[in-house]
């Protein structure tokens, strides 16, 4: 695949660090722009399943001898462990001078990457702004992805995009000393909305129990039932229009400054989980800030629940 500036790097021989949702998809994903990956390091019996199953001709071996290897290294660890995993391989020469070090982390740039740098190392911060769940679905959704690119010169960037654009991503630049506010937006999108769409199945679930449409019994918890198919078009449909419209996306009773119909709700979802019922108070609040909803509304919001 050719870039805007022409710079295509050799077809290279790729090690992982380790063989996780994302370093095996993103393996697979190299292969599949003709890089070789050679070797990849798998601990659990998880990833050790997944290596066989998604890079069944990749050697697995010890970290030290998968770096050994690489003339790319993949590090697709979390974010907890990668400065001391860089440490120990910085302390124990285990990667030539001149290879690409790449880590997937998305609060880190490449300032975590210095013990490889200074021993000869290209560091880039190449992260998938992508949740991944270890389905197969992970490696299809790859094309389709942007990529946030930190590197530390211009060659690095050239690296980092061609690298993306290879494997169908999109590459997009980050600064340094803003990673950990990049990293916070995408959490916020995509932990929180996880969090938000549960909360809401768990209050539906309690609405609709014990109902009946069409012979089917609203029983049970597990993913997939009527309440999941009730909440996917409409949430679906918020995200397009929140993607698509900005602030003019905001319904419901705080955009309308219903005051009272705010009160019943959290009236209602205190009875099923005061958790829950905290957690709506906290967007609610946010929503009326943004949708700039009448006095009332704020202080239904801020004055707890109410007698009525």
């Amino acid at each position: 695949m050719s870039t805007p500036d022409g710079f295509r790097p050799a077809r290279l021989t790729v090690g992982i660090v380790s063989a996780g949702r994302v370093g095996s998809a993103l393996g697979v994903a190299l292969e599949r722009a003709e890089h070789v990956v050679v070797a990849c390091s798998a601990v659990s019996r998880a990833s050790r399943d997944r290596a066989q199953r998604r890079l069944p001709d990749t050697a697995v071996l010890p970290v030290d001898e998968v770096a050994g290897r690489a003339e790319l290294l993949l590090l697709a660890v979390p974010d907890a462990v990668l400065a001391e995993l860089v440490t120990g391989l910085a302390a124990t020469n285990a990667v030539r001078p001149g290879t690409i070090v790449v880590h997937t982390s998305g609060a880190n740039g490449v300032g975590v990457l210095a013990p490889l740098t200074d021993q000869g190392c290209i560091p880039l911060a190449i992260h998938p702004a992508m949740t991944f769940t270890g389905s197969d679905e992970d490696i299809e959704r790859l094309p389709d992805t942007c990529f946030g690119v930190t590197a530390a010169d211009e060659v690095g960037y050239a690296i980092g995009q061609s690298l993306v654009l290879e494997i169908g991503g999109e590459p997009f630049r980050v600064r340094e000393d803003a990673r950990t506010l990049y990293h916070a937006a995408l959490a916020h999108a995509s932990n929180h909305l996880v969090t938000v769409l549960l909360d809401a199945v768990e209050a539906l679930r309690s609405a609709l129990w014990g109902q009946e449409l069409l012979g089917q019994e609203i029983v049970g918890d597990a993913p997939g039932g009527i309440a999941e198919r009730v909440v996917a078009p409409l949430a679906r449909a918020s995200l397009e229009n929140a993607l698509q419209r900005g602030q003019a996306a905001l319904t419901g009773p705080v955009a309308r400054g219903d005051a009272a119909a705010v009160l019943a709700h959290l009236d209602a979802l205190t009875e099923v989980n005061p958790e829950l019922a905290q957690a709506y108070r906290a967007n609610s609040l946010r929503t009326a800030q943004r949708a700039h909803a009448p006095a009332e509304v704020f202080a239904a919001l801020t004055a707890g629940r109410q007698q009525r």
